[in-house]
């Protein structure tokens, strides 16, 4: 059974940092390209980073460049979301996804439950 578990989140003063992970089972990683999505109450579901299978390909959503970094550790199963310089517009529920990218792999998508990110003063 394949799980997703996020953590790390919680309440933050603006200007101040969290580390969210993502934690995986049932799955073989490094097949899988990462990534972060994060929801805020009545919108949509919006990217937020992705990291290919390796690392080396990082992508952002314009709004958190230079401010977010996506990373994976393939040995513990788990990518993570260094989240600095945190904004209010930054707070939503962030969700991990994994899609499968290796043959016989190619297209499973799973997604985790969520962990609430709150940025206010």
């Amino acid at each position: 059974q394949v799980q997703l578990v996020e953590s790390g989140g919680g309440l933050v003063q603006p200007g101040g940092s969290l580390r969210l992970s993502c934690a995986t089972s049932g799955l073989t990683f490094s097949q899988y390209h990462m990534s972060w999505y994060r929801q805020a109450p009545g919108k949509e579901r919006e990217f937020v980073a992705g990291i290919g299978v390796f690392g080396s390909s990082t992508n952002y959503l314009e709004s958190v460049k230079g401010r977010f970094a996506i990373s994976r550790d393939n040995g513990k199963n788990t990518v993570y979301l260094q989240m600095n310089s945190l904004k209010p517009e930054d707070t939503a529920v962030y969700l991990c996804r994994a899609v499968g990218l290796a043959p016989g792999v190619t297209g499973r998508t799973y997604w985790g439950q969520g962990t609430q990110v709150t940025v206010s003063s």
